[in-house]
C-alpha cells in the first residue's frame, strides 16, 4: 500500500475515480497505484500536480532512479515526438494545477484555443485565484511573422492564424491579472509555463510547430535548463507591446 498517496487523497478529498479521470486511465489502473504499483513517469507527474506534491514524495524510489542521470536531466520529466502527441490531459492538468505563473510564448498558438473551448475563461478564473497570467504572440503585422510564414510555406497564412487565434482572448485583455502581448522576434522554441513545469516546444525550419519534438522541464534545486528558457521569455517579454483587439481590428480594416 502506497500510504503517502492514501494519505494524499484522503488530504484533498479526492477518490481514485477523479485521480483516474483526470490522467484518463482506468479505475483499476488507479487503484493499483494506491495498492503500491508504480505508475509510468508521465501519470505519477499528473498525480502529484493534481495532488499539489513532490512526485518524489509520492514514489520516492522513483526519484532515486532518476538522480542517477544527474542534475541537468532530472529536469526533464517527460519528451514527447511532436507537439501532437502531447495529451491533451496534460494540458488541462498542467493549466489547472497552476498557483502563482502561467507564461505561453508563441507566434498563433492556434492549438492552445482549438483543443480547449473554454480557454479564456479557464484563464480568467486562474487569475482570479491570484495566478499571473501572460501571454505572448507574434504581431502578426511583423517581421518575424512573416518571415516564419514563408519558412513554413504558408506565406501570409500565419499572420491570418495569429489573428483568429488572437480573437479567442479578448475578454483576457483588461481583466486583473491578464496581460496579451504581441513580439517581433525570431523563436526558436514556444513555451508554456506553468509555475514550475516548463513545456519547450522546439522549432524545426521549414516545419509547424506540432510537428516538431517537445519536452517538458521541472524546475529542480539546479534548474539551469528551466531557468535559461525562462530567462528567453522575460526578455521576448520586454520587446513586447499591449495588444489592443480594436486597434488589430482597425490595422486589418485599413489594410482591406
Amino acid at each position: 500500500m502506497n500510504e503517502r498517496l492514501r494519505t494524499a487523497l484522503v488530504q484533498r478529498s479526492l477518490t481514485v475515480d477523479e485521480v483516474a479521470e483526470a490522467c484518463s486511465v482506468d479505475p483499476k489502473t488507479a487503484s493499483r497505484w494506491v495498492s503500491g504499483r508504480v505508475p509510468h513517469r508521465r501519470h505519477r507527474w499528473a498525480v502529484a500536480n493534481l495532488l499539489r506534491v513532490d512526485e518524489t514524495y509520492l514514489w520516492p524510489e522513483a526519484g532515486e532512479k532518476t538522480s542517477r542521470f544527474g542534475a541537468a536531466q532530472s529536469e526533464i520529466a517527460d519528451t514527447y515526438p511532436n507537439r501532437a502527441s502531447v495529451p491533451r490531459d496534460v494540458w488541462i492538468s498542467l493549466l489547472l494545477g497552476a498557483m502563482k505563473q502561467i507564461d505561453v510564448l508563441v507566434f498563433s498558438g492556434t492549438f492552445f484555443a482549438q483543443s480547449n473551448p473554454h480557454i479564456a475563461r479557464m484563464l480568467q478564473e486562474r487569475a482570479q485565484a491570484g495566478v499571473r497570467v501572460r501571454l505572448c504572440f507574434g504581431d502578426p503585422a511583423g517581421e518575424a511573422v512573416r518571415v516564419r510564414g514563408y519558412e513554413e510555406g504558408i506565406g501570409d497564412t500565419l499572420a491570418a492564424k495569429v489573428r483568429a487565434s488572437l480573437t479567442y482572448y479578448r475578454t483576457l485583455v483588461g481583466h486583473p491579472g491578464c496581460e496579451v502581448r504581441l513580439h517581433d522576434t525570431t523563436l526558436y522554441n514556444s513555451l508554456f509555463r506553468y509555475d514550475d513545469h516548463l513545456l519547450v516546444n522546439t522549432h524545426i525550419w521549414g516545419q509547424p510547430a506540432s510537428a516538431n519534438p517537445l519536452f517538458q522541464l521541472r524546475r529542480t534545486a539546479n534548474a539551469e535548463w528551466f531557468d535559461r528558457y525562462d530567462e528567453s521569455f522575460e526578455a521576448v517579454w520586454k520587446t513586447a507591446r499591449p495588444w489592443a483587439p480594436d486597434s488589430q481590428e482597425h490595422h486589418r480594416s485599413g489594410q482591406d
